[in-house]
């Protein structure tokens, strides 16, 4: 038979109070105690019975996380994020794909498979400001992502227009001017998207660099094959560039590959900028310039603080902004000549 918790409290000496003190790490136990107890527990091969425990502390031990498509590379990589960090603070991680779509967003929040976990850490892509209200939820949950802000609760996000603006601005240092943006979406102000080309713009502006709605081609989705055919609409618009500006990593591989098929050198001819900083940029040939925007903070930050709410729900809603850095390499050294691409150079009339 299993051995029981009387059998470890017998063969360590101790009361059974105590042997679920050293279970659930009680910090004030005398080491020696600690020690007779974990040697019982090893010897008789005791295993807890987190079922029972979690009947009594009303948790799971799981936690929900939901993303637009593990597809793309960066939801894939942030949960592998958020799994690390969980299993750090002792949960596991149910993972949840939304599709990106409002509807379905919107159900997963009133999902009966909620209650199977503590807690929800939510990276919301189809749902916009107007759904704030729906995040009013009976259970802990964290918001990721740029589509809702100031909602009613806590929200980890990345600082899209400040990254977005220092890319723009590497770039013009490195002797780009005419910097094309792959990724744009119509209309959009919030989300990733307005909010990166709002970056670039404001970085043109500083510098007295024209805005030139001709390069800013868009693309609903962001994987490989839509910066490809992003960039191969861009060619075709015969206009002069001397950078692209994707706006994720996904995009901008995509452009450099159409770039290279197109006889185009990267970055002798292109530089070529990304955005997330995925594996995979540092392996690309040339390997991608690219802005980190703090992803594996961004996992660590929400799991510390689904965690936190868990175990002390109540109080104020906050928003924590990560940390972001350009990561230099082949595609876009800081500093490249002037060849434009696309084009007539930009002195020629339009």
């Amino acid at each position: 038979m299993a051995a029981t918790l009387h059998d470890v409290a017998r063969l360590a000496g101790v009361s059974i109070k105590t042997v679920s003190n050293v279970i659930n790490d009680y910090p004030h136990i005398r080491p020696a105690t600690r020690e007779r107890v974990e040697r019982a527990i090893a010897e008789l091969g005791y295993t807890p019975n987190l079922t029972a425990r979690n009947l009594r502390s009303g948790r799971t031990g799981a936690i929900a996380l939901a993303v637009p498509d593990l597809g793309l590379s960066y939801f894939a990589e942030l949960a592998a994020s958020v799994i690390e960090a969980a299993e750090a603070a002792g949960v596991v991680v149910l993972v949840e794909q939304t599709g990106g779509d409002r509807e379905r967003e919107l159900e997963l929040l009133r999902s009966p498979r909620i209650k199977l976990t503590d807690g929800l850490i939510f990276s919301a892509l189809g749902m916009g400001q107007e759904d704030a209200a729906a995040l009013d939820v009976p259970y802990p949950l964290v918001l990721l992502g740029e589509r809702i802000f100031d909602g009613p609760t806590d929200h980890v996000t990345m600082r899209n227009v400040e990254a977005a603006r220092a890319a723009t601005e590497y770039l013009l240092a490195s002797g780009r001017r005419r910097i094309a943006v792959l990724g744009a979406h119509a209309d959009s102000e919030v989300g990733s998207a307005g909010l990166r080309l709002r970056g670039y713009r404001e970085a043109l502006e500083a510098a007295g660099a024209p805005f030139d709605e001709t390069i800013v081609v868009p693309a609903t989705l962001w994987h490989r094959a839509d910066g490809a055919r992003a960039m191969r609409e861009l060619l075709g618009r015969e206009r002069p560039f001397d950078a692209v500006f994707g706006l994720n990593d996904t995009l901008a591989l995509g452009a450099m590959r159409v770039l290279q098929e197109a006889g185009l050198r990267v970055p002798e001819q292109v530089s070529v900028m990304g955005f997330d900083d995925l594996e995979e940029a540092e392996y690309a040939i040339p390997s991608l310039t690219t802005v980190d925007p703090g992803r594996g903070w961004i996992a660590q930050t929400a799991v510390g603080a689904l965690v936190d709410r868990i175990a002390r729900p109540g109080g104020a809603p906050q928003t924590r902004l990560a940390e972001f850095r350009i990561v230099e390499r082949e595609s876009a050294p800081a500093r490249v000549g002037a060849t434009v691409a696309g084009g007539p150079p930009p002195s020629s009339p339009a």
